[in-house]
């Protein structure tokens, strides 16, 4: 099936008429919303929007979950030539005030009282004329001013047309490749937000070559629970839509082992932060013995079949056979024990972690991308995979290493650019070519590896340049460690902050009789820094001697993406927490200073 733009989709999913497209859950039972019922709502909600007087071009705002009525708002919006402005619900007022008011939304679709109240606390920041709510609310008391301007989205999808009619199906027939489909808010590692401006033909280009090699099919199930705002996951749901895949919405990130568990997916897509979430939640299962005996066992096996598996087998000696039931069996059980097909994407995997899984049996199809290219550059597939890679590049893109590393990209999925920010654009462009940020290479065989990204290289005051990631990775294979940061930027020498996985560290302290009453008193005790920093050591050995990590710094909070230290993406905000630390950071590298002066 051949698309040129989203709405190709659309009508694709109507006209293959699957009885199961979706599935939601409500009141503890998992329904099916059939393409007919899909197509309804969302036919129903463009009726709605062009009622509004939305045109296209115009800007429409999504705040919401993961839900059905997400999809829906969505591709109804696209169908009316019109652009969504995806928004994760972590971020504060001030900051999706600042997205709707530069995205000029004149309509925004909220899911939940919570995200209503947000956008009323913030509306006269913003051009918002409309406000289409997913869940039933009544608009008394406090709501009961913004009554006229507020509508249920239920309401408008249980009555009306089931036909595009003529205006609305000639927008959404006439939409051409280079109409603009949607405006994403990056999230900010590195500085300020900018809205990347993708086309129809940018992600639909990208759909199309993305999952070429992959059995995808109908009467597959994916769970759909990274965040749709953000684009990776965005392009998953489409590229579903696109295969047949039915979708399992999960709103809330803490239901996902539950969902799994209901669900049994066949395909499951995360974020390199789940995937270490998995990995650690295996070796606090595997503690004390003879688990832990067992454990380190079947992974012993597990190493000397590794490069089957890499290479699609199923291994049949003995040995491997009892370590998959006794091991290998109850961790894939912890992802529903169907999956067939994993990928990584979002942020790199770190070799260690791949070679782990792939240990246990579990081959994972890491890729890279970025929110500018739609997003998918690189990926492994089934017959195509390196690991340690990010595999090939897409068919439809050009690669390229600039002379100090940078990787740089061309094709039909690179971004239109930044939105309201010419100059910014200009500079994300050389003679063509898109300039990723991320250093790499390209072997012989065409596969391509990331080293980091270019602006988080550490340079040491004694012009040793350090790449963080991939010492960060192999920190947090330890599953003791909840997320680690590299320091050392115009320093002497690097050091890490390490947020511990505390509830492992607690239970390890519980059985080594550490007495503790807070987490200030678990991280400052001697033993719990003996224990972090022989962690530290053990990486330390694998390293130049110019990246060694001289100290270490133990802090008694989670770094998640309500203190800001995370991105909605799950990615570290490094220059958050040495903000965050800096007084720590300043005293730990004055006493190193102070150590090193020789007595007068």
């Amino acid at each position: 099936m051949s698309i040129a733009t989203l709405n190709d989709i659309f009508f694709a999913i109507l006209e293959r008429n699957l009885e199961r497209v979706m599935l939601y859950r409500e009141n503890g039972k998992w329904l099916p919303i059939s393409a007919r019922e899909f197509g309804h709502n969302v036919i129903r909600t463009a009726h709605a929007l062009h009622a509004f007087g939305i045109k296209p071009g115009d800007r429409v705002g999504l705040l919401s979950e993961n839900r059905p009525e997400w999809s829906t708002a969505d591709i109804a919006t696209l169908l009316l030539k019109a652009v969504t402005v995806p928004l994760y619900t972590t971020l504060t007022p001030e900051q999706t005030a600042f997205a709707l008011a530069d995205s000029e939304c004149r309509a925004i679709f909220v899911s939940s009282d919570q995200n209503l109240h947000k956008v009323l606390s913030i509306l006269p920041q913003t051009r918002i004329e409309k406000i289409i709510v997913m869940d039933s609310l009544e608009f008394t008391g406090d709501l009961a001013p913004f009554a006229a301007k507020c509508v249920s989205m239920r309401q408008i999808t249980q009555d009306g047309p089931t036909t595009l009619g003529a205006e609305i199906e000639s927008r959404a027939r006439s939409t051409a490749p280079d109409d603009l489909a949607t405006i994403v808010y990056t999230s900010g590692t590195t500085g300020t937000s900018k809205g990347a401006m993708l086309t129809h033909g940018n992600i639909a280009s990208n759909i199309q070559c993305s999952l070429l090699g992959f059995d995808m099919r109908p009467g597959l199930v994916s769970i759909s629970f990274l965040p749709l705002c953000h684009i990776t996951a965005r392009h998953v749901d489409f590229a579903m839509f696109y295969y047949g895949v039915t979708l399992a919405y999960c709103p809330f990130f803490q239901d996902l082992p539950q969902v799994l568990q209901e669900v049994r997916p066949s395909i499951f897509v995360a974020v390199p932060r789940v995937y270490e979430k998995i990995y650690a939640q295996a070796g606090l299962k595997a503690q004390g013995f003879p688990k832990r005996a067992i454990f380190s066992w079947a992974l012993s096996v597990g190493r000397e079949h590794k490069q089957e598996i890499l290479v699609g087998k199923t291994p049949g000696s003995a040995m491997w056979k009892l370590a998959n039931r006794l091991v290998f069996e109850r961790i894939r059980e912890a992802m529903g024990g169907q999956v067939g097909t994993f990928v990584s994407g979002g942020a790199p995997l770190g070799r260690e972690l791949a070679e782990w899984y792939a240990n246990v049996g579990i081959r994972i199809h890491e890729g890279y991308g970025l929110t500018e290219t739609s997003p998918v550059i690189a990926l492994n597939t089934p017959s195509s995979h390196r690991i340690g890679t990010v595999g090939k590049v897409m068919p439809n893109l050009e690669v390229r290493i600039a002379e100090d590393g940078e990787i740089l990209v061309r094709g039909p999925s690179v971004f239109k650019g930044y939105w309201n920010r010419p100059e910014e654009t200009k500079a994300a462009f050389e003679n063509g070519w898109f300039k990723t940020g991320d250093i790499g290479n390209i072997d012989a065989n065409g596969y391509l590896s990331v080293t980091d990204r270019k602006k988080e290289l550490i340079k040491t005051s004694g012009g040793k340049f350090i790449a963080p990631q991939p010492i960060e990775n192999s920190l947090k294979l330890n599953p003791l460690v909840g997320v680690a940061a590299l320091l050392g930027d115009r320093r002497k020498f690097a050091s890490v902050i390490i947020s511990p996985n505390f509830a492992l560290l607690e239970q390890w302290a519980r059985d080594n009789k550490i007495p503790f009453a807070t987490r200030a008193e678990l991280v400052g005790e001697q033993k719990v820094q003996d224990l972090y920093a022989e962690i530290v050591e053990g990486v330390n050995q694998k390293l130049a001697r110019f990246e060694k990590l001289k100290r270490v710094i133990l802090v008694p909070d989670e770094f998640t993406i309500e203190n800001g230290a995370l991105t909605p993406s799950l990615k570290l905000r490094r220059r958050v927490v040495e903000e965050r630390y800096r007084k720590q950071i300043d005293d730990l590298y004055a006493e190193a200073e102070a150590a090193t002066v020789p007595n007068m």
